[in-house]
């Protein structure tokens, strides 16, 4: 199939359709112009050959008649057609039924088209085929002076046989240039296409290939303008393009990256604060029993609100990671059914999921990434879906699978590409989340640092068949990367 997509492309290119154009014009001129003057030189050259022939007949006639009374005899008839004949033509002389042929020329070349036309008083005139070779036939009538200064028809009918073999060369030697020079002007044509076709798809080609440098990113990528049509103000469009796009995405990969420094020393120098603000909300948190009323109900939400807003800053922190190529892995051997029963159980969701995790698959990933992959997809569901939650484990030669899935609503369409952007709301009208909004954004990068070669680790969302949100974590078996590549 791809051998035939790629044939069918290169029947379909430029090059192709302006080489059948030129060859196509240059056939149909060739075959217009060499038809036409095939045509023409025929028709002249037949003309002339017919008028010579027509003349000549008519000066011999005029010289006299070599018949010295009427009725004829049939030596007066032979010997009239023997002075008529000659290397180029010979007669034929008929009187009623006396008939008299000069030469050894076929026997009746006469059609009773011409005899009936010659008959009427015309000098008539009529090309056929004697033997295959084309011949000219003329006939006239002879006429007999009366005293009063008219003339009358003699009855005698003359007629000579001309062949057309030289003349029938002389076409075809005028159709074999005629083709000949069609062929040569074909072959111009062809070459002249070829030149401009290189000429037209060269730019053409650089300009496809520049595109492609600039879409892989390749942001200096500049073409050579040459000449002044229209092919170089593409060019000059495309460099136009091309620095405006260069200076645009330099200014937001520079605003981008003053983003993320500015994100990693906020959240690096809120953790100092944070610290102590935590020690403090442990205090109040011993005390939050017995003081009295607001005042126990505000330390509460203090110290809720505090461990809120470390999470945010850790996860933050952790995203600034992600972000400079500096996050690595700690790689292990790890039971993964036991490492997913034990997130399970730290965080008391032992008895609110259904957990299928087979024993003996052991990979080797990063503990602490897996143990935050699988407590943001649990706790995800647990948040935004219904229970019951169930969590199950597979695997093969190369890769691990967890699959996470709920018997909520499910994802809806609009959200499923979003899932995994950082600080996304699936509810717009929500203006706080229960967590920080970067649990699954973590968890997606998380699954990316787990590389073996060509394999790379996934995180993917979806929905059941029976309804309820599925997210499918692949982890290969043997991850060999130290992770920190984007």
């Amino acid at each position: 199939m791809t051998f035939w997509r790629s044939v069918a492309a290169q029947v379909s290119g430029l090059r192709v359709r302006l080489l059948l154009a030129f060859a196509l014009l240059g056939v149909t001129t060739s075959a217009v112009v060499a038809s036409g003057s095939y045509v023409q030189a025929r028709t002249v050259i037949l003309q002339q050959a017919q008028d010579a022939a027509v003349m000549s007949l008519t000066d011999q006639l005029t010289k006299g008649y070599p018949i010295a009374q009427l009725p004829p005899t049939q030596d007066d008839l032979e010997l009239m057609a023997q002075r008529l004949s000659d290397r180029e033509s010979y007669a034929v002389v008929v009187y009623r039924d006396l008939r008299a042929q000069g030469g050894s020329e076929p026997a009746d070349p006469l059609t009773p088209e011409l005899r009936q036309k010659v008959r009427d008083g015309h000098i008539a005139w009529q090309r056929v085929a004697l033997d295959g070779q084309p011949s000219l036939l003329i006939g006239t009538q002879l006429k007999l002076d009366r005293p009063d200064g008219t003339s009358r028809p003699s009855g005698l009918e003359v007629y000579s046989v001309r062949s057309l073999v030289p003349e029938q060369q002389s076409i075809d030697r005028l159709a074999t240039w005629a083709w000949q020079t069609g062929g040569l002007s074909l072959l111009l044509a062809v070459l002249l296409a070829l030149l401009s076709a290189r000429g037209v798809l060269r730019p053409v080609r650089d300009l496809g290939r520049a595109a492609r440098r600039l879409g892989e990113g390749d942001l200096t990528t500049r073409l050579t303008v040459r000449g002044v049509d229209e092919l170089a103000d593409v060019a000059r469009t495309f460099n136009d393009t091309a620095g405006t796009l260069e200076r645009q995405v330099g200014e937001l990969r520079r605003m981008e990256s003053d983003a993320r420094r500015f994100v990693a020393d906020v959240s690096h120098e809120l953790r100092t604060p944070l610290a102590a603000m935590t020690a403090v909300t442990d205090v109040l948190d011993e005390e939050a029993e017995h003081l009295p009323g607001d005042a126990g109900r505000a330390a509460r939400l203090v110290s809720q609100e505090t461990q809120n807003l470390t999470q945010l800053v850790n996860d933050l922190i952790e995203v600034s990671r992600f972000d400079s190529g500096t996050a690595r892995l700690a790689l292990d051997d790890v039971d993964v059914a036991a490492a997913v029963t034990a997130t399970l159980r730290i965080r008391g969701w032992s008895d609110r999921v259904r957990a299928d995790l087979p024993s003996g698959v052991v990979a080797r990933l990063d503990p602490r990434r897996l143990d935050v992959i699988v407590a943001n997809l649990v706790g995800n569901a647990f948040r935004h879906g219904a229970e019951p939650v169930s969590v199950r484990l597979s695997a093969d030669r190369d890769w691990v699978t967890i699959e996470v899935a709920d018997q909520g609503p499910g994802l809806d369409p609009e959200v499923l590409p979003h899932v995994f952007d950082r600080l996304y709301k699936a509810d717009t009208a929500r203006t706080r989340s229960e967590g920080s909004g970067l649990g699954l954004a973590i968890a997606w990068e998380n699954a990316r640092l787990h590389r073996h070669g060509e394999r790379r680790g996934a995180l993917v969302a979806g929905n059941g068949p029976g309804g309820g949100a599925v997210f499918t974590l692949r982890l290969p078996r043997e991850t060999t990367d130290a992770g920190g590549a984007r």
